[in-house]
């Protein structure tokens, strides 16, 4: 997220469905059961047109309709295409309870941002949980890793309402990189920084790969060579490979780190133009940076070839800032704040995200203001959420695993 200073005086996966299984799969579950009376549809377009496009709540409430519908609903096949139609969404961080001084929970909401959805619907609460100075860092195929200060890290899935501790061991400090499924295994793997001080003046530090659910704690892979590890910044996963933006001292960003999650190896990639405002994004298929300048200038970069690093300036946005004082005008008066901009995907398009004071506004890719929310403590984030009722065995055998229980509201 970036910061620009402003003064107003007033105020992943593609997962299909096997088209052969499935009329076999309802007829089956149709003599198990009796299927409600829907003689205008026939079953099959019940469940893969109908049930498999909807919000998992309203899903696992239709499995209560009859014992029909519960058996397709629960079937992998089932959730992996119901998965596959979920959209991608903004996840929002709800700061409210920070700005009171209470720091006992936190509130995991998404914005739909898509058009035809009403305001209030805009922000949709998913799940909340009960802990303090819980921090957002990875989200992966609808399973989110969250950082809990002086306490380690979490994964939990809000759709399913599991929860589990990662056994890290003690006496590192340890950073996540980044999150991804393996191509090879299928398992979804963490990579991890660390470090331990072992003199005063004298301290070591590794890269380690996570696999959830193999009961092995975390591999030893050594510190890349010449390679700047982005420790808090956001990964973006192409291609097979976690993409991080890079700072030099000076602040300014002239590589992007490469982990490949094949081979395990480390490399850098050169940026279009060096700048100190760097966003990385990827989205249909496309690898891409938003640089933005002090002129208060978003210029969208795409990768047209990605093994010769061959960028092309897709679009130049101006942000309507004009606009944006006209609308805090209405409500507020008298705001000194500063604007924080940031760039990311949602659910197929590209969204420019403005914080100013306690409106959180949409931007087109025209530069044109498309949505306001006026919400105190509400922020952006730079992570998505797709949900999922696919079921993970890796969550059994995690420590103090839950389901549907504290530290879930």
């Amino acid at each position: 997220m970036h910061i620009y200073s402003a003064t107003v005086t007033t105020p992943a996966l593609h997962l299909g469905r096997i088209e052969s299984s499935q009329p076999a799969t309802v007829a089956k579950a149709a003599e198990a059961g009796a299927m409600p009376p829907l003689r205008a549809l026939p079953e099959e377009i019940v469940i893969w047109e109908i049930l498999v496009r909807l919000p998992p709540k309203a899903l696992l409430r239709c499995r209560t309709v009859c014992r029909a519908w519960r058996s397709i609903t629960s079937t992998r096949d089932f959730l992996l295409a119901h998965h596959a139609r979920q959209p991608a969404l903004l996840l929002l961080d709800d700061c409210t309870n920070y700005e009171k001084g209470i720091s006992d929970s936190l509130n995991i909401i998404c914005f739909d941002h898509r058009a035809g959805v009403a305001t209030p619907d805009q922000l949709q609460p998913v799940a909340r949980l009960t802990a303090p100075y819980y921090h957002l860092v990875a989200s992966c195929d609808g399973l989110l890793i969250l950082c809990v200060e002086d306490s380690g890290f979490f994964i939990c899935n809000p759709a399913t309402r599991q929860y589990a501790r990662l056994p890290l061991p003690l006496g590192h400090a340890w950073w996540l990189l980044g999150m991804y499924p393996h191509p090879s295994t299928d398992e979804y793997r963490l990579l991890l920084y660390s470090y331990r001080r072992i003199t005063e003046d004298e301290r070591q530090d590794a890269c380690h790969v996570l696999a959830l659910g193999s009961g092995h704690p975390p591999r030893h892979i050594g510190l890349p060579d010449a390679v700047t590890l982005g420790l808090d910044d956001p990964h973006v996963l192409f291609r097979g490979s976690l993409h991080w933006c890079t700072s030099d001292y000076d602040g300014e960003c002239k590589t992007i780190g490469v982990f490949d999650t094949r081979s395990e190896l480390f490399r850098e990639m050169r940026t279009p133009v060096v700048a100190s405002c760097v966003d990385l994004f990827e989205m249909d298929g496309m690898f891409g940076v938003a640089i933005l300048d002090c002129e208060k200038i978003i210029d969208i970069w795409v990768l047209q070839d990605y093994e010769r690093e061959i960028w092309a300036l897709n679009r130049r946005i101006e942000l309507p800032f004009v606009e944006i004082r006209v609308q805090c005008d209405k409500y507020d008066t008298y705001i000194r704040s500063p604007f924080y901009v940031s760039v990311m995907p949602g659910d197929g398009e590209l969204l420019v995200l403005v914080k100013f004071a306690d409106w959180l506004l949409l931007v087109g890719t025209d530069g044109k203001l498309v949505a306001t929310l006026h919400r105190k403590g509400l922020d952006s984030t730079y992570f998505q959420l797709k949900q999922s009722l696919v079921s993970h065995t890796f969550f059994h055998t995690q420590e103090n695993y839950v389901v549907n229980a504290p530290p879930f509201i």
